[in-house]
């Protein structure tokens, strides 16, 4: 059952992660869109579905290769729009597929169940830093702001 429950939530992430991508924006839009997205998907979740957000905590202990999965796959969405943004003379990485899990890196704390739920718990305003985050990332990427 917890393995159904995180497919489906993989799966729904996945494919808003998806949509985004495909939309003709710039790519500095796409990514903040998408860095957003994710991270609000998991807040919802933690706070409309506590239990589902306790099933998903305990399967990225015991089903890993579906997050493993599910991660890399975000990460492959995050090298597309990279390399659109280098393609388009928006960012300045010399490599993509090095970017894209420096992303996934920086990201974490807007992405991982656990971390969330603490921010949150220790009155922390994740807005704000989800925000300082993703200037961070693009600034990293090369697009000034």
């Amino acid at each position: 059952m917890i393995e159904a429950i995180c497919g489906q939530v993989v799966n729904e992430v996945a494919q808003i992660a998806f949509a985004i991508a495909r939309t003709s924006a710039p790519a500095s839009e796409k990514l903040n869109r998408l860095l957003t997205a994710i991270h609000h998907h998991g807040k919802t979740i933690l706070f409309k579905e506590k239990r589902m957000h306790d099933m998903i905590v305990a399967a990225m202990q015991e089903i890993r290769a579906i997050i493993k999965a599910h991660i890399e796959r975000l990460i492959s969405i995050f090298e597309v729009i990279i390399r659109e943004g280098i393609e388009a003379g928006e960012f300045k990485v010399e490599d993509p597929a090095e970017a894209a899990r420096a992303v996934k890196t920086a990201f974490t704390p807007f992405f991982h169940p656990i971390l969330i739920e603490h921010c949150l718990q220790h009155g922390e305003d994740i807005e704000a830093g989800l925000r300082e985050q993703i200037r961070f990332i693009l600034k990293a990427l090369g697009k000034p702001y």
